[in-house]
């Protein structure tokens, strides 16, 4: 059979003691490891790569330990790569993701400056741009500067990643209200019902009529903790992807022509760009997607 004579007297004793199930492979992990590191020492390792964010070279000579030993100490926590951990707080990210479109609904408000007619300081110099924003006033006749904000609304589903995105004047919760009823009737499009929304604690979200709105239609509301970003994080990265390959892909001159460029690339993000957290795939091939299971 090509293997030694102890290891088939081996594989021959745990069938005759164990019968059958004796067969199945077993870890090869020892059932003690005497020279392993303290607890206590192990964990003064966690606390100065969560503290200081110190590599295995750095945190070594502090401890009197070998970088490799505290390589592998780093390894066993799940602390090895700085990219697992919250940069602000040094503990690890919980990542996770819903098992079906629907289960969960992110939802989030990004504020993006409105540019003036002819375009701002990515079009033209600095000094050309406020000219250009005074002579947009004086046309506009307003006093006030007309350049304010405009806010992007976004309603990304935590399993699917499909995005829905409106540019509306303010983050009011009349606002906010009528931008969830045309998102939600787009996820029903789209045959995903849902259950569940995730937003932050902005005024718009804390507001009884916020509240009452996702009440009425069965829909749980769940809130992040305050200061923690992290925990909307689908939509929070949604809303860089935005800026990047939208927003600030290409100068525009007019808020409307940066308007008009957001659904196309919706429609991109939705039905072309691959995802790397979907295999490569768009967010639309886990929609509707029963023959294979959203795999």
């Amino acid at each position: 059979m090509g293997i030694s004579r102890a290891t088939a007297h081996k594989w021959l004793r745990r069938w005759r003691t164990e019968g059958d199930p004796g067969l199945h492979d077993r870890s090869s992990r020892p059932l003690s490891t005497p020279h392993r590191t303290d607890p206590e020492r192990e964990l003064q390792v966690c606390r100065l790569r969560q503290a200081r964010k110190l590599g295995p070279a750095r945190i070594g000579p502090i401890l009197g330990l070998p970088p490799s030993t505290v390589h592998r100490i780093l390894t066993r926590h799940h602390l090895n790569r700085l990219a697992w951990l919250d940069r602000p707080t040094g503990e690890p990210i919980r990542r996770y993701e819903r098992s079906r479109p629907g289960e969960l609904v992110h939802v989030d408000i990004k504020k993006l400056g409105n540019i003036p007619d002819g375009g701002g300081h990515r079009v033209m110099d600095r000094r050309s741009a406020a000219d250009n924003k005074i002579a947009t006033t004086d046309r506009r006749q307003n006093s006030r500067p007309v350049i304010g904000y405009s806010f992007v609304h976004s309603a990304v589903d935590d399993h699917s990643r499909l995005a829905y995105s409106e540019i509306l004047p303010n983050e009011k919760k009349e606002t906010a209200v009528a931008f969830w009823h045309r998102a939600h009737q787009f996820f029903t499009t789209h045959g995903i019902t849902v259950e569940r929304v995730l937003t932050d604690n902005g005024a718009c979200y804390t507001s009884h009529l916020w509240r009452d709105t996702l009440h009425n239609t069965g829909i749980t509301h769940q809130r992040t903790r305050p200061y923690r970003p992290q925990t909307n994080g689908k939509v929070e990265r949604f809303n860089r992807t935005l800026l990047d390959e939208w927003a600030y892909a290409r100068p525009y001159t007019t808020n409307t022509e940066r308007t008009h460029a957001l659904a196309h690339f919706l429609h991109t993000y939705n039905h072309h760009r691959t995802h790397t957290a979907l295999n490569g795939h768009p967010p639309i091939s886990r929609v509707n997607n029963a023959p294979s299971q959203y795999t």
